[in-house]
């Protein structure tokens, strides 16, 4: 689950937020296999979509994260949940997307195939009233 300021994220979800605050992003990994997954890390990486196949994740001056874009775990046990925290700060107005990808281990357990069907973060930073 993804849940960016407390509001879970699927794919017909829009989160509003508000430019200059930052924004909580919540990460949660369900492990239902018999074994333990680990380790690997988990990287966000934001960008626009242009609605036309061009994609720029070049937002270093419109986005930031308040800590670090990139998780690192070491495992998470079968039948267990492991939450990862961090925040994010809109520096500019906009619709922007976020890409949540996984670097594994070469000597680590397989993850689990629907830990790489989340869903898509769509957020619309918008100027505070």
């Amino acid at each position: 689950d993804i849940l960016v300021d407390g509001k879970l994220c699927d794919c017909d979800i829009v989160v509003n937020c508000k430019v200059g605050d930052p924004i909580p992003l919540e990460v949660k990994l369900t492990n239902w296999s018999k074994h333990n997954v680990g380790p690997f890390a988990l990287t966000v990486t934001p960008y626009q979509d242009y609605q036309n196949g061009v994609h720029n994740y070049d937002l270093q001056d419109a986005i930031t994260f308040v800590g670090s874009n990139t998780f690192y775990i070491d495992s998470v046990k079968p039948t267990k949940d492991s939450v990862y925290f961090g925040a994010l700060l809109f520096l500019y107005t906009g619709d922007f997307y976020l890409n949540i990808k996984f670097h594994e281990d070469n000597c680590s357990k397989e993850l689990p195939l629907s830990w790489f069907c989340l869903p898509s973060v769509h957020i619309r930073a918008m100027e505070p009233v």
